[in-house]
């Protein structure tokens, strides 16, 4: 939980970078890739994870402009890789600019229950977090790089000069 704007920019920031790591590798072919024919597709989830900034934000009192949470998946990975990041570190120069460490305090509706803004921000990675692993699935299956994020990536341990671990 977050006691201070500081602690929540400290988790956040790391955050920002280890989506943008996943974003910078999608390509505009691979946006398409989906697990099943019913599924989310890469570019959906990379979409859904940036539009879900304005959209929770929105339910407790801040302002992220762009993108709009309605809009459709853009065509292209740079397009969403763009957006994200208008998101992403608007979110930083909202909370900067609107809000105390009070503010974390403060309940608010979300989706029917009753939330502190401490616990929504929680929220907000951890969700964030839960999608980025589901991308790095669609990712091996669209035959894309998979960066490590919470240490090496199978590609990574070669770089090393060690051998992946055996699973």
């Amino acid at each position: 939980m977050f006691h201070t704007l500081k602690e929540f920019a400290h988790a956040w920031e790391p955050e920002i970078e280890s989506t943008q790591k996943i974003l910078k590798h999608l390509t505009n072919a691979s946006l398409s890739q989906a697990v099943t024919a019913d599924g989310r597709t890469l570019g959906r989830l990379a979409w859904h994870i940036t539009t879900a900034i304005p959209e929770m934000m929105s339910r407790i009192g801040l302002r992220i402009s762009e993108p709009d949470p309605e809009s459709p998946v853009p065509a292209t990975a740079k397009e969403i890789f763009h957006a994200y990041n208008t998101a992403a570190i608007g979110l930083l120069d909202q909370i900067k600019e609107h809000w105390t460490d009070e503010s974390l305090k403060v309940f608010d509706d979300m989706y029917g229950e009753k939330w502190t803004r401490a616990a929504t921000l929680r929220t907000l990675i951890y969700h964030q977090i839960h999608h980025r692993a589901q991308m790095t699935v669609l990712m091996r299956q669209a035959g894309l790089r998979v960066p490590g994020i919470l240490g090496p990536a199978r590609e990574d341990w070669a770089k090393m000069g060690m051998e992946p671990p055996a699973v």
